[in-house]
């Protein structure tokens, strides 16, 4: 059997107890009259649940007026649910809605204003990075204007490097563009079957000036004197395995090593691995690596050039395939980055 409201319960109190005074006050005028008539036992009972009616009635109503002004008046409900439900009279009921409601409100705040922070971080990004392009372009520009295009040794070469902050800020768009797509879904992937051995080496063979650059080595972790076939979009993941060689060796120390393997998972799955002996990553910064461009150094990063945004793009692209993206680093020691693949059956 249910419990009875709490208003009912204070109502048959106030009731009875109002019942019980009559009665006594009642009996005691009786008695000192020295008169008593039976028809007034049912009177009296009848005045006991008329009190009751009333007390409850006004109780009830006296706390609903209560109650949806608290709803209006901290606006924790849509005004269309206080027409659709009825409001509540119980307190405790009241507490916990009040409680919950004030709890999610809370939640929805924190998540607003870390998105806010975020937007306004990666607005300022963008701006940056958009920004020191543009100014080097236009300053060589002006320069010419002012009167250096006349010597064509300094026109040469300020045109050269307005050119190649054009470059850069082409490069920088077209990432942009996507890594908009691929949050959007709109980037179609194209799978097909293909030996990711033969594309890791052309990968090495593309960046293999750069590396030598800073003497590092591009190497595998171990033979692989047969082919390894994966189902994917080979086009998305030379890219993504470019932009983790690329990363390590910005970040990486001279003469180090960047290494890859091909491991072997349960479900037909492999596991690429991108090791390197540089840098490494502060565990602070792990959680927030692959978001868009965000730099664990934000000075000495920026002179190795790059969009900022090759780890989002990294990370987009693996989960466009459905598949898992993970980092283990440590600073001073170096970072290592793996993604799983499907393997052809």
């Amino acid at each position: 059997m249910q419990k009875l409201k709490k208003t009912y319960k204070f109502a048959v109190k106030t009731a009875l107890l109002s019942t019980l005074l009559l009665t006594f006050f009642l009996s005691v005028f009786l008695y000192a009259l020295q008169v008593w008539t039976w028809w007034l036992f049912p009177f009296v009972l009848f005045f006991g649940f008329l009190s009751f009616v009333i007390i409850q009635y006004r109780v009830e109503r006296f706390i609903y007026r209560r109650v949806k002004k608290i709803y209006d008046d901290l606006t924790l409900l849509e005004s269309a649910s206080l027409t659709k439900q009825p409001i509540t009279t119980d307190m405790a009921t009241l507490t916990k809605e009040i409680d919950k409601y004030a709890k999610d409100k809370k939640l929805e705040i924190e998540t607003l204003k870390v998105r806010e922070e975020y937007r306004k971080e990666y607005l300022g990004n963008v701006s940056h990075e958009l920004k020191t392009p543009l100014f080097t372009v236009q300053g060589y520009i002006l320069t010419l204007l002012d009167g250096a295009i006349d010597d064509k040794r300094i026109r040469k070469r300020y045109l050269n490097r307005a050119s190649k902050g054009v470059e850069r800020l082409i490069y920088i768009v077209k990432d942009l563009d996507m890594i908009t797509k691929l949050e959007v879904g709109d980037l179609s992937l194209n799978k097909e079957f293909f030996d990711i051995i033969e594309l890791i080496e052309n990968v090495f063979e593309l960046l293999e000036m750069k590396a030598a650059r800073k003497k590092i080595t591009l190497t595998f972790d171990a033979d692989y004197p047969d082919p390894i076939f994966v189902y994917a979009d080979k086009e998305r993941i030379e890219q993504v395995i470019t932009n983790l060689v690329v990363n390590s060796l910005k970040y990486g120390r001279e003469k180090g090593t960047t290494e890859i393997g091909i491991e072997n998972l349960i479900k037909n799955k492999v596991l690429v691995r991108v090791t390197d002996n540089g840098e490494g990553i502060a565990a602070e910064h792990l959680s927030r690596i692959f978001e868009r461009f965000y730099r664990v150094d934000k000075s000495g990063s920026r002179k190795e050039g790059g969009s900022g945004l090759g780890l989002s793009i990294v990370k987009h692209i693996i989960e466009a395939h459905d598949e898992g993206i993970y980092i283990e680093s440590e600073a001073e020691v170096g970072s290592e980055f793996s993604f799983s693949m499907e393997k052809a059956k």
